[in-house]
Order: C-alpha cells, then sequence, then structure tokens
C-alpha cells in the first residue's frame, strides 16, 4: 500500500501541466540528441544546465532525466537506419537492426525497438518504486565509513567497467579527485592547488568542466574523424510488427528488461554493459545462432530492452544513496546540488515530491517516447542527412552562452576551453573521461565524509576496517580491483570491449 500511495503522490506531481510540458521537452531532446551521432546526453545535459536555474527543482530534474533516457530510444533509431549508434549503449543494435533495414525491414525493427523499450522502461520504473523505500532505509544507517567505503566501491567499479586500460582509468579517477581539492579548505581557510590563480579560490565550477571534457572536447573529435552516414534510401515500412515478429521477441524482450534492469544499478556505468550481456545471452541460445548478425529480430528486441530498462534503473543508486553510477549521474548530481538538494536517503524523506514525482514522470515519459519516436521517423531521416560540419557551430554558440550565463562570468568559456583541450588530449591518448567525472562529483563528499569519519574515531583509520558494512565495502572492492588486474581476466576484458 505503501508504493501505491507513493506513486499516487508521484503521479499527481508529474501530471502537472509544467512537468508534463518540461517531461515532453526532454524526451522530445533526448530523442533529437540520441538521432545526431556526434551529440550525446552528456554534453546536452551539461549545455542545459543554466537553464534550470529558473526552474522549480522537480520539473529541472525531470526534464534532465527525459534527455537522458530520450536518448536511449533516439539512439537506435541512427542505429537501424544508419548503422551509426548514436549512444554507446546502441552499439549492438547496428548489427541486426540495419541489416533489418537494408533487408526493407526498417518500420519492423523501429517498432519492435520502441515497443520493447516502452515495457522495459515501466517495469524499471516499477522496479525503481519497489527498492526506493528499502534502500533508502538502508542508506539511513549509514555512518561517514560506510558513506566513504561504498564511494571507494563505486569509483573502482567505475574503473573494472571503463574501456581500456584499467590502469589509465585509475589515473584519472585521481585526477577528478585532485581536481575536486582545488580552491578554499572550508575547514582551514587555506587555499589548495589553485597555482596562485584568483578564480580558482572558490574551486572549479562542475559547468565547465563537464561542458568542456563532454561537449566540446567531443565535438573536436568527431569534427577530426567525419563519419559516412549510409542512410537507409528505401521504404521505412510497416512500423507495427506482425504476430509472428512479437512472438519472437516476447521472450528477448522480458530477458532483456531483466538483465538490463540488474546491470544498470551497479556503479561505474553498468547500464552500458546491459545491451551487450542480452545479445550475448540471445544468441547464445538461440536454434540458430548463424541468423545474427543478418538480421534476427532477437538481436534488436532483447538489446533495446536491456538499455532503456538500464538506463532508468541507474536511477536507484542516486537518487537512494546519492552515488551517481555514471556520468550522466554525475551530472544530476551537480543538478541537484545547483538547487540546494543533498542526494542521497535525505530526497525521500525531506523532498518527496521531488523523489516520487521523478519516478511518475518516467512512466510517463515513455509513453511520449513512444509517441514522439514512432510517427516524427520520416522528420529523424531527414535530420540525419543534415551533415555535422553545418551543426557543430551552432552547438558551440550554444554552450558558449550557457556557459557564460551561469555567473555572467567570461572565465568560465575560458577554463571551458582549456578543459576541452584537456579532454581532447585525453581521449587521443586513450583516457577515457567519465571516471575522471565520477571523481571530481564524488570527491568533496569523500573528503567531508572521510574527515567525519575520522573524527568520530579520533584519527584512527581501523574504523573503515572494523565496522561490518565499511569493511564489506571495501572488501568487494579490492576483490574486484584484484581480480580485473590479473593478465588473464585482463586480456578477456579487453576482448571484449574490442568485439
Amino acid at each position: 500500500m505503501d508504493i501505491i500511495s507513493n506513486l499516487a503522490l508521484g503521479f499527481g506531481v508529474a501530471f502537472t501541466v509544467q512537468n508534463m510540458f518540461l517531461c515532453f521537452i526532454g524526451c522530445m531532446i533526448g530523442t533529437l540528441v540520441g538521432v545526431l551521432p556526434g551529440v550525446g546526453p552528456v554534453a546536452t545535459i551539461a549545455m542545459l544546465l543554466p537553464i534550470t536555474f529558473g526552474l522549480d527543482p522537480t520539473g529541472a530534474l525531470i526534464m534532465l532525466a527525459g534527455i537522458y533516457y530520450g536518448a536511449q530510444y533516439g539512439g537506435s533509431t541512427t542505429a537501424i537506419l544508419v548503422n551509426i549508434p548514436g549512444e554507446a549503449t546502441s552499439v549492438v543494435t547496428t548489427l541486426d537492426g540495419h541489416q533489418m533495414a537494408k533487408q526493407g525491414r526498417a518500420g519492423v525493427a523501429l517498432g519492435v525497438s520502441a515497443l520493447g523499450s516502452f515495457f522495459a522502461g515501466c517495469v524499471a520504473t516499477i522496479f525503481i518504486a519497489a527498492l526506493g523505500v528499502p534502500l533508502t532505509r538502508l542508506a539511513q544507517l549509514f555512518g561517514p565509513a560506510e558513506y566513504f567505503s561504498l564511494m571507494v566501491m563505486g569509483l573502482v567499479f567505475s574503473t573494472v567497467l571503463a574501456r581500456g586500460s584499467i590502469l589509465k582509468a585509475l589515473l584519472m579517477v585521481f585526477l577528478g579527485l585532485l581536481l575536486a581539492t582545488v580552491g578554499t579548505d572550508l575547514e582551514t581557510g587555506q587555499e589548495r592547488v589553485t597555482l596562485g590563480i584568483q578564480q580558482l579560490s572558490d574551486g572549479i565550477d562542475f559547468a565547465p568542466l563537464a561542458m568542456g571534457i563532454f561537449g566540446f572536447a567531443e565535438i573536436i573529435s568527431n569534427l577530426e574523424n567525419p563519419e559516412a552516414r549510409d542512410v537507409v534510401r528505401g521504404k521505412i515500412g510497416k512500423l507495427l510488427p506482425s504476430w509472428a515478429d512479437i512472438k519472437q521477441s516476447t521472450l528477448p524482450v522480458l530477458r532483456g528488461t531483466f538483465i538490463g534492469g540488474l546491470l544498470g544499478i551497479l556503479p561505474g556505468n553498468g547500464a552500458v554493459l546491459g545491451p551487450f550481456a542480452s545479445y550475448a545471452l540471445e544468441k547464445k541460445i538461440a536454434k540458430d545462432p548463424s541468423r545474427f548478425g543478418k538480421g534476427a529480430i532477437e538481436g534488436v528486441a532483447g538489446p533495446e530492452s536491456a538499455n532503456n530498462a538500464g538506463a532508468q534503473t541507474a536511477f536507484i543508486p542516486l537518487l537512494t544513496l546519492g552515488i551517481p553510477p555514471n556520468a550522466v549521474m554525475a551530472l544530476m548530481v551537480g543538478a541537484m546540488t545547483i538547487h540546494g538538494i543533498i542526494p542521497g536517503p535525505q530526497v525521500m524523506t525531506k523532498n518527496p515530491d521531488l523523489f516520487w514525482g521523478m519516478i511518475a514522470s518516467m512512466w510517463l515519459g515513455n509513453a511520449m517516447l513512444v509517441i514522439i519516436n514512432l510517427p516524427l521517423i520520416g522528420i529523424w531521416v531527414k535530420l540525419l542527412k543534415v551533415p555535422y560540419r553545418l551543426m557543430f557551430p551552432a552547438i558551440l554558440i550554444f554552450c558558449c552562452i550557457g556557459i557564460y550565463s551561469i555567473n555572467n562570468s567570461v572565465e568560465d568559456v575560458y577554463f571551458t576551453a582549456f578543459f576541452a583541450l584537456l579532454g581532447y588530449v585525453m581521449i587521443k591518448l586513450g583516457f577515457e573521461p567519465a571516471p575522471m567525472l565520477l571523481g571530481f562529483v564524488l570527491g568533496k563528499l569523500m573528503e567531508e565524509k572521510l574527515r567525519q569519519a575520522l573524527i568520530l574515531s579520533r584519527g584512527s583509520f581501523s574504523t573503515f576496517v572494523e565496522r561490518p558494512v565499511s569493511a564489506g565495502l571495501l572488501a568487494v572492492a579490492a576483490i574486484m580491483l584484484i581480480i580485473a588486474l590479473l593478465p588473464s581476466i585482463n586480456k578477456k576484458r579487453d576482448i571484449a570491449f574490442q568485439e
């Protein structure tokens, strides 16, 4: 009954005219972002953070959440029609989705993708609602030591699940933690790592860092490697799948929803693993695995369901524990902080309208996305034919305006340009920036919890291993890191990411 009453509260919040409009805008922008290769949700959310200043926190977060899971829908459109994944989670969809499009079944692939995503999104919403209360009660039992250990575990997971070298991912985490210490120490009043630059005395702002590392750097990288878009020129065909298609897709959708929902909770961007795991499972249990890669509808239905289920269950650690599992959730933490909301278990007790309103808006957003995606396929196809060189100047201008408007400061634009160059260099050298952003977002909170734990234990570091929950979290982190560093496991991990 508690879940029903809580969801009733959430739907009451989500179904206001303003929040429905913001949800629609978020879903529309998210779909557009997913459809256009080279423009990701991370850069878009970072760019739109200044706009949220004039909105109430609930409406702002509903819009930003819509951008995130809307991009998952849009990414499948690009993967199927152009053979270019609009999102990292849509990589697997290109394998069979584009083959179906070449066979004249693009409409069926898009229809199965949208319907499977809608089902997975609805199930994931119920999953979040069911786990929200017990996880929040558990988190309220956490002390500073447990929170610190939980964040350590989250950062370790982010390195293990990052692409490329684990050593490089660890270095990026430490760089993020270092950047988080820049500024004036609130305890001592001493300036730290400011290099004598007065503008750094208040620390590094979140928006210039995120926009530079993810927005500008991504644009520069895309300009260097212009993609050849093989847009399907034939008819899209009917969008509604036949009864035979539905029968073939039902079990893959159910399995994909389950796999994606579970992996989405993992810290370190576990949601990205969902589609890959779903595709591998469907191919393994298929009676004729040779069909995969040649237009098997199960290769679209399963991964797309896993994709959207994982995108929504990723909100669970953010809303209940205050721990962002990926770069987009780190941006959501930044948005909540801007509005004076402390992420974590206090959100449910102090801001129940926000907590349950966001959850209810996800169901509303999934319904909107089906309506937005299927009837507007013709528009998305035309947009896909627009050359990237014509789009990037407008993107850069809007980014600069957004960054400047936060503090009306030209220095912020300069900082963004600096981080853009840094991000570009990191991409060229094979360093993934997402672990750095997670380290930066968690850095201040980790320092605070570390100090609190040491004050309570009178300076004894043994408190982190004497408390059972804290010791258990640190043990999981250590075991994961050791296993990932084993040569045989590391080699298999590299092969998996290459595939």
